[in-house]
C-alpha cells in the first residue's frame, strides 16, 4: 500500500512538471520580448521619439527613403553640370598626360614651371595659342660648308615632315652650303615653301673681332647680327642650330610667341648642364649668366622689338667689357647672349626644356622627358654629335638616322586651303644647274633620289622609355 502511494506520487509530480516547464518558457519569453528593443532603421528613426510599432517602423522606412531621393537628386545635379575645362582644373593651363610632369622647374618659364609639373613635358592639356593655318612660320639657321649642309638637310626634313604651315627659311651660308641647299630644294620642290640665302661672307665683319674657341667658328657668333641682316620688316623668327631634329610641328613652338610679356624679346630654354655654374672642373671660368644660363641651339626672336632696344649695340658693349677679362668666347655667341640677360634679366622668355632636349655628356636632359610624346626638340649639342653618352641614345640616334635617310620627294604636299605659289624659293636662289651640283648632291645620298617610301619613326603617345625619370 506504501509503495502504490508513492508510486501515485511520482506520476503526480511528473505530470505537474511536464504541465509548468512549456508554461514557464512561455512565460519567460513572453516578459523578454517586452525588454527588447527593436533596432532603429536608420539614424533619423534613432532620434525620433516615435514609439516602438509598425506605425513607427512604416514612418522611420519613409524617413530614409525620403533622405536617400535627395542625395540622388543632389547627385543628377552634380552630373548634370558642364565637365570643366582642364584650364579651370588649373590655373596655369594644368597637365596634359605627360604634364604633370616632375622634371623640376629648370627649363620652364613665368608660370610654365607649374605647368610642367611631375613626369614629363608634353602639351597635351595645355591650351596652346591658335596659329592660322595660313600664317607663314619664319626659321632662321646659320649654315656653312659640307657637314654643316648635311646636317641642315635633316633639320628641314625633320620640319618639313611635321609642319602644316607655309614655311620661310632664312639660311645664313657660305658658297657651298647655298649651292647644295638651293639644289635640294629646286629638286624637291616643296609647296609653300619659301628660301632666301644671305651671303655670310658679308657677315665676317661684323664679328671677326671675337675670339672664340668653339668649334663652330666664326660663323657660331653671327646669330648675334640677325637683327642687321634679315629684312627690317620682319617682325619675329625662329633661330636653330643645324645639330636639331624636331619631333614636332614647329608651328607649336610659333605659338609661344604670344606668350611674351612686357619687354621680353628673347624666349630660350634653360641650360641643362653645369658649365655656367663653373663647377665642372677645377679653376673653370665661364662668362656670366643667370643662374644655370640659357642654350642658345633654339631661339625665339622678336626682331622689331630688338631693334627698338637698339641690339647691336647692347651686345656690342657687354662683349667688348666681359673680353678685358674673359680674353675669348667659349660657347661662340652663347656666352654674349647670356652675358647681356645677366644684365638685363627682364629681356627673356624662358621656354619649357623639351623645345630643347639637349644631348651633351654632361646635361640633365633625361628630367625634360618621361615617354616619347613629350618630346619636341632634340639638341646634338657635343663634339661627338652621335656618339655622345646619353641613357637613351639609341632612340634619338634612330630617329636622327631615319630622317637623314628620308627621301625629301615625298614631303611634296599641298597645304588645303592655303595659296600655292608657283615658285617655291626666292627670287635671290642661284639656278639648281650646273657642274658642280651633282657632285655635292652626291654627298646628300637619299636626300633628294627618288625611292621607296620610308616613314619616319613616329613619336607614339604613351609608349613610355626604358628608365624612369629622374626626381
Amino acid at each position: 500500500m506504501l509503495g502504490m502511494c508513492r508510486g501515485r506520487r511520482k506520476f503526480l509530480v511528473a505530470s505537474l512538471a511536464l504541465l509548468f516547464i512549456p508554461a514557464l518558457t512561455w512565460l519567460y519569453l513572453s516578459v523578454g520580448s517586452f525588454q527588447v528593443k527593436p533596432l532603429p532603421l536608420s539614424p533619423l528613426e534613432a532620434q525620433s521619439s516615435t514609439p516602438v510599432g509598425g506605425a513607427g517602423e512604416r514612418q522611420a522606412l519613409e524617413l530614409r527613403v525620403r533622405a536617400v531621393e535627395e542625395e540622388n537628386r543632389a547627385l543628377r545635379r552634380e552630373l548634370s553640370r558642364p565637365p570643366r575645362s582642364p584650364s579651370a582644373r588649373h590655373p596655369n593651363g594644368g597637365h596634359r598626360g605627360n604634364q604633370s610632369r616632375t622634371h623640376s622647374e629648370e627649363g620652364t618659364g613665368d608660370n610654365e614651371g607649374q605647368k610642367a609639373a611631375a613626369g614629363g613635358n608634353s602639351s597635351d592639356c595645355v591650351q596652346q595659342p591658335v596659329v592660322d593655318k595660313c600664317e607663314t612660320i619664319h626659321v632662321a639657321i646659320v649654315c656653312a660648308g659640307y657637314n654643316a649642309s648635311r646636317d641642315v638637310v635633316t633639320l628641314v626634313k625633320s620640319v618639313l615632315f611635321h609642319r602644316r604651315n607655309p614655311l620661310h627659311f632664312h639660311f645664313i651660308t657660305d658658297s657651298i652650303a647655298q649651292q647644295i641647299l638651293s639644289s635640294l630644294f629646286h629638286t624637291w620642290m616643296v609647296p609653300a615653301v619659301k628660301v632666301d640665302f644671305y651671303d655670310a661672307d658679308e657677315l665676317k665683319s661684323e664679328v671677326s673681332w671675337i675670339p672664340n674657341k668653339h668649334y663652330s667658328g666664326i660663323y657660331g657668333l653671327m646669330k648675334l647680327v640677325l637683327t642687321k641682316t634679315l629684312p627690317s620688316d620682319l617682325q619675329r623668327v625662329i633661330v636653330l642650330d643645324t645639330d636639331i631634329t624636331f619631333a614636332t610641328d614647329i608651328a607649336e613652338l610659333w605659338a609661344v610667341f604670344h606668350k611674351f610679356k612686357g619687354q621680353q624679346v628673347l624666349g630660350l630654354v634653360e641650360n641643362q648642364s653645369d658649365w655656367y655654374l663653373g663647377n665642372l672642373w677645377k679653376n673653370h671660368r665661364p662668362w656670366p649668366a643667370l643662374g644655370r644660363g640659357f642654350n642658345t641651339g633654339v631661339i625665339l626672336l622678336l626682331l622689331d622689338r630688338l631693334r627698338k632696344l637698339r641690339w647691336e649695340q647692347m651686345w656690342r658693349l657687354t662683349a667688348e667689357r666681359e673680353l678685358m677679362s674673359m680674353l675669348s668666347t667659349s660657347l661662340a655667341d652663347q656666352d654674349i647672349f647670356n652675358a647681356v640677360i645677366k644684365q638685363n634679366p627682364f629681356l627673356v622668355h624662358q621656354l619649357p626644356c623639351f623645345w630643347n632636349v639637349q644631348l651633351s655628356d654632361h646635361t640633365r636632359s633625361e628630367k625634360c622627358y618621361k615617354d616619347v610624346s613629350d618630346l619636341k626638340v632634340i639638341h646634338w649639342n657635343s663634339p661627338k654629335k652621335l656618339r655622345v653618352k646619353n641613357k637613351h641614345v639609341e632612340f634619338f640616334r634612330n630617329l636622327y638616322l631615319t630622317f637623314l635617310e628620308y627621301d625629301g620627294n615625298l614631303l611634296r604636299r599641298e597645304l588645303f586651303g592655303c595659296p600655292s605659289e608657283a615658285d617655291h624659293n626666292s627670287e635671290n636662289a642661284p639656278d639648281a644647274g650646273g657642274p658642280a651640283v651633282p657632285a655635292l648632291r652626291s654627298r646628300l645620298r637619299g636626300a633628294d633620289e627618288p625611292g621607296e617610301r620610308r616613314l619616319p619613326h613616329r613619336l607614339q603617345r604613351g609608349t613610355v622609355l626604358p628608365c624612369q625619370p629622374a626626381a
